[in-house]
């Protein structure tokens, strides 16, 4: 097992890694940017070191910097989380150069399914479908016409590297192309520092499954059942859930196995997933991709499961090989994520920034949080808006929803806007209920409308005695201890803990 781990990510993810380390019976060390000298995990590692300010790139993104503090702190190993670099084949390959253990999957794997072109033609190659579309990079705007009058228009333009929706563009017409395809080449530009885009049919009514993996390098490989990720604004999720509704068990199964046949084929080791598109209509999937690292919504596949998939990480970066088989893992009740993001759903999921002056985190019987914030914390404009996760599990899919819904009764978070209340409307929503609901979803909701009559009356108390704490005077302990601490400062890169 991994003595001593570099945590190179903040927020949520951060912390989840930390006390998977803390859990193994490893050290965990974290970074931070000025803008989370103290925040939740540089509290809770067993040391940490600054990178610099924010933004991103000059603080998280610092690759040589993050390699460096890992081997000052005497780490052999490090965890990028998610993002960031987590699926970065070069910095991969530096980390393994730096004679330290990738806890994730090998360069090659990364480079080979991140490149989204060369995945779709593996996919191709052992048989698993994929929608129909590009199996090279458009060179120029006139191959993009010619491949999208064969498909048919509606057609969606896609990066053939990267993620998170960036140069994703929906062309409806002939005359729609030449315009979205110079902005989807911009944007990737920018974002990847790599232009080529790929085209695809688009498939109007379809649902966003993905299945779970877990490989060893060694042979061993499974699936951890899939998750339903089709509620999304901007081809950002909201809301996940474990198992898919009304996927029958014969296409479950399906699915399942096509996972496999790409995982294996790409040689891969740590966790993954292997994204589909299922097609509503013609009740039919299509391979889309594999994301090479832990996903945001890891957490429902762990609660059917009861497997510790940050755990399966380190343990398979160590060198130990899958104790379980596909026979052994069975699937138990239902899991509900709802991603609490700092964004104003009544303002078109605007961002909202400040300080957090208010949390009340729910719990009780199959409550889980994730969090990486904390009463007074900042949410400043530097980086991604996600602030928690609710997870919730039952036995079954309604008992989740509506441990769901009592979750969010007990959430208040006062200070910044959250999507709270979006997720407490959507779980009422017919379509969600039914199980119907397709990646139109938040778009067939209309327009979101006041805060209803509950909402209200919870963030009225909690306001009020936000208020009536702020009045009340310090206890003399209280007073002596917050004396204590004024002009205190942290060291700048030094290891404390």
């Amino acid at each position: 097992m991994l003595k001593r781990v570099l945590v190179a990510n903040r927020g949520e993810i951060a912390l989840r890694v930390i006390r998977a380390c803390h859990e193994l019976g490893s050290e965990a060390i974290a970074v931070y940017s000025d803008a989370d000298r103290d925040g939740l995990p540089a509290r809770l590692a067993d040391g940490a070191y600054r990178l610099g300010p924010p933004p991103v790139a000059q603080s998280y993104l610092r690759a040589r910097r993050l390699i460096a503090i890992a081997r000052r702190a005497g780490c052999d190993g490090l965890h990028p989380g998610y993002g960031l670099l987590a699926e970065n084949a070069e910095f991969a390959a530096q980390v393994e150069a730096a004679g330290l253990a990738f806890v994730g999957p090998s360069p090659n794997a990364i480079r080979l399914m991140g490149d989204k072109v060369a995945a779709r033609r593996l996919a191709r190659e052992h048989q698993v479908p994929t929608v129909p579309g590009s199996f090279a990079p458009l060179p120029d705007l006139a191959q993009a016409r010619r491949q999208a009058e064969r498909l048919g228009y509606p057609v969606l333009l896609k990066a053939a590297a990267g993620g998170g929706g960036k140069g994703l563009r929906l062309v409806s017409r002939p005359d729609e192309l030449e315009n979205a395809y110079e902005r989807a080449a911009a944007e990737v530009a920018q974002g990847f520092a790599d232009r080529s885009l790929y085209l695809e049919k688009f498939i109007p009514r379809a649902k966003h499954i993905e299945v779970q993996v877990l490989a060893d390098g060694a042979g061993q490989v499974l699936h951890c059942y899939e998750r339903d990720c089709s509620v999304q604004r901007r081809h950002q999720k909201l809301i996940e859930e474990s198992p898919a509704p009304r996927l029958g068990s014969e296409k479950r199964a399906e699915l399942g196995r096509a996972a496999l046949e790409i995982t294996r084929a790409c040689g891969y080791r740590s966790a993954g997933t292997v994204e589909f598109l299922y097609d509503i209509t013609e009740e039919r999937y299509y391979f889309l991709e594999m994301n090479t690292r832990i996903q945001v919504e890891h957490p429902v596949s762990e609660l059917v499961t009861g497997i510790d998939l940050v755990q399966q990480q380190l343990r398979l970066a160590s060198g130990e090989k899958l104790s379980l088989t596909q026979q052994q893992l069975r699937p138990r009740g239902a899991a509900l994520e709802c991603r609490i993001y700092a964004e104003d759903a009544q303002q078109d999921f605007a961002p909202s920034l400040g300080q957090i002056e208010e949390l009340i985190l729910p719990s009780g019987p199959g409550v889980r949080v994730d969090s990486g914030v904390d009463r007074g914390d900042r949410v400043t404009r530097y980086y991604d808006p996600l602030l928690l996760k609710l997870i919730v599990w039952a036995e079954d899919r309604p008992g989740a929803i509506a441990r769901m819904e009592r979750a969010l009764k007990e959430f208040t978070l006062l200070g910044v806007a959250t999507t709270a209340e979006f997720h407490r409307r959507a779980l009422r929503a017919a379509g969600f209920l039914d199980g119907s609901y397709d990646t139109d979803f938040v778009a067939s909701l209309g327009p979101p409308g006041q805060l209803d009559a509950l909402s209200r009356r919870q963030l009225a108390v909690a306001a009020a005695l936000l208020r009536e704490a702020q009045r009340a005077p310090l206890a003399p302990d209280a007073a002596r201890t917050e004396s204590a601490w004024k002009g205190a400062s942290w060291p700048d890169e030094t290891l404390y803990g």
